[in-house]
């Protein structure tokens, strides 16, 4: 289809003058075959698989503590964050589809090529220290399910996980598709395993709608704010704006034809939104798991061993106690941490790529962002000589500062996706691109009331 707006023109030209450059993950872009003319869910379920990728990075083992010691502490009050940030999530990731299939390229590479080289470098530094953070929680979490699984020592199970990446290199052999299949189901085990036990721990059901209404109290409380800000730093994490500006773009489509574009966003975003609303009921029923076992039970759950012995402690959680409610949990953690790990590699070979130009074997590549994140947390665990306690001290501490992150990864996406020139008929709705902005000055509002609270 021929565009007929100076819109649509100006989108063509900036594709055509940057379609030479090297695409986003271009060993995957453009290489899954979608079918023509077909039925709306047979279509769907040929797009279905990069929003299985994004929404691992929502249920990652960093929201377990705080989303359980969220409900331990609080009961249901802050399901309403929970919510909410799900609500960003998908308003982020659907502006974050849009720009990498409209423009062809992804959130780094337009960052770095539109900002001036000081600031770009800035901005790569901020990024892959919240990779770094994001990894964190990821390599403790499945660290310590090895741990609990298979009696590993703690500083074994978190080296081990260096070589996850050599797993994601095979399973890039296989086809980006099989690796989609894959987390998928790793998201349904984790899902499966939580829906479980909340079942047995019978919450209170009204207690859990009410849960969901905002309350102004949890901006006015120090505790309850800095969990909060922890949830919503674990729930909408900005590496995931970055993988998903990119991975749209694995689906063939016409970058040069509006009905191809067009068609292209709307079952990605689909996608996206039925992966998201997943990962947000597995974010509720972390939450109203802690409230339902461990509220009013002064039980000490800031660790992830604390949980897994909880799980089979009748003093604590009652009746329903027993040991493959423990073993379930591990295994949920360990299918959390291993499904995080592929996407998070894939987010840093992203970032590496668009900000910093990095031309290097594709395995070379992987390693080498996995060193980077694990290297500070194994230093920190050999120092502390493998103490749990100290080493899963970093998990909230490190989503709390995904949250500081975020306005990073969130400013540049609403500043391109409204930019009409960039975008054409594809750019921001008013409502749209109001939301975006309004939401990010309060998530920086909140960030500096936090760092001004903790500080004084």
């Amino acid at each position: 289809m021929k565009p007929k707006t100076d819109e649509k023109k100006q989108t063509s030209k900036f594709i055509k003058e940057t379609g030479t450059q090297r695409k986003s993950l271009d060993e995957i872009n453009g290489t899954i075959e979608v079918p023509e003319n077909k039925g709306y869910f047979r279509t769907l379920l040929a797009y279905t698989g990069p929003g299985a990728l994004i929404a691992v990075g929502y249920m990652d083992p960093g929201n377990w503590i705080t989303s359980i010691g969220g409900g331990a502490q609080f009961k249901y009050t802050l399901l309403s964050v929970v919510l909410l940030s799900s609500l960003i999530a998908m308003l982020l990731q659907a502006m974050s589809a849009r720009l990498g299939i409209v423009t062809g390229r992804d959130l780094a590479q337009l960052t770095r090529e539109r900002t001036s080289k000081w600031a770009g470098l800035g901005l790569w530094i901020i990024t892959e220290l919240a990779i770094m953070a994001t990894d964190i929680a990821e390599i403790i979490g499945s660290g310590i399910a090895l741990e609990l699984l298979f009696g590993f020592p703690l500083i074994v199970g978190i080296t081990i996980t260096a070589f996850d990446v050599l797993i994601l290199l095979f399973l890039m052999k296989l086809g980006f598709h099989k690796i989609e299949a894959i987390v998928a189901t790793l998201v349904a085990v984790i899902l499966l395993v939580f829906a479980y036990e909340v079942f047995l721990s019978k919450p209170d059901a009204l207690g859990v709608l009410g849960g969901y209404v905002p309350r102004a109290k949890v901006l006015t409380n120090q505790p309850m704010l800095y969990l909060a800000l922890g949830i919503v730093g674990a729930t909408v994490m900005p590496h995931d704006l970055y993988l998903g500006s990119s991975i749209s773009q694995t689906r063939k489509y016409d970058i040069h034809d509006e009905a191809s574009v067009k068609k292209t966003i709307r079952f990605t975003i689909a996608d996206s939104n039925i992966q998201l609303t997943l990962a947000f009921v597995v974010n509720s029923l972390l939450l109203i798991l802690g409230a339902a076992l461990f509220y009013g039970t002064h039980s000490d759950l800031g660790r992830f061993a604390d949980l897994f012995n909880a799980l089979s402690n009748p003093q604590i959680v009652g009746a329903i106690a027993s040991p493959m409610l423990s073993m379930l949990f591990a295994i949920a953690l360990l299918a959390s941490g291993q499904s995080s790990t592929i996407t998070g590699t894939l987010a840093g070979q992203i970032i590496m790529e668009g900000f910093i130009h990095l031309r290097m074997p594709l395995w070379a590549q992987r390693l080498l962002t996995r060193l980077m994140s694990i290297t500070p947390v194994l230093i920190f665990a050999i120092y502390y000589h493998g103490n749990e306690a100290k080493i899963e001290s970093l998990l909230t501490f490190s989503q709390v500062f995904l949250s500081i992150a975020l306005p990073f990864a969130m400013i540049p996406l609403i500043i391109f996706t409204s930019d009409r020139k960039l975008m054409g008929p594809f750019a921001n709705r008013k409502w749209v691109k109001y939301t975006a902005w309004v939401v990010a000055v309060i998530l920086i509002i909140l960030n500096l009331q936090l760092i001004w609270t903790t500080l004084t």
